[in-house]
């Protein structure tokens, strides 16, 4: 699968199902993404190469392979790599604007998953 270009800068590898959205991000170094919120999905990002630079609500930290950050729904977030950076993502629910073939990368329930549910 070919990564999305989500912002300059930023390629954006997702799949998903009904509820969760996994996503495969990298940032090409000098990258920012400016103060934004996720109004309704809660968001849990796993650092697996490089380092960036994160302000969630008023705190910054300087996060690394590694590293852990859950961000709220609606807590504004900023990141800038400076070097580089590949995360991996989850948010819950799922985000559309994520998905650029939500027909491709996401497995919606069909009729027949949703009476097994029951």
């Amino acid at each position: 699968m070919e990564p999305h270009t989500l912002f300059p800068g930023v390629g954006l590898r997702a799949i998903g199902g009904e509820q969760v959205l996994l996503c495969h991000v990298t940032y090409e170094p000098g990258t920012t993404v400016r103060r934004h919120s996720h109004e309704t999905a809660e968001q849990v990002m796993w650092i697996i190469d490089g380092d960036v630079t994160m302000t969630v609500g008023d705190e910054m930290k300087r996060l690394g392979a590694g590293d852990v950050v859950v961000v709220n729904p609606g807590i504004e977030h900023e990141l800038h790599s400076e070097n580089g950076l590949t995360f991996i993502e989850a948010l819950a629910p799922v985000l559309r604007d994520h998905v650029p073939d939500a027909d491709r990368d996401l497995v919606l329930p069909t009729e027949a998953t949703q009476r097994a549910r029951r």
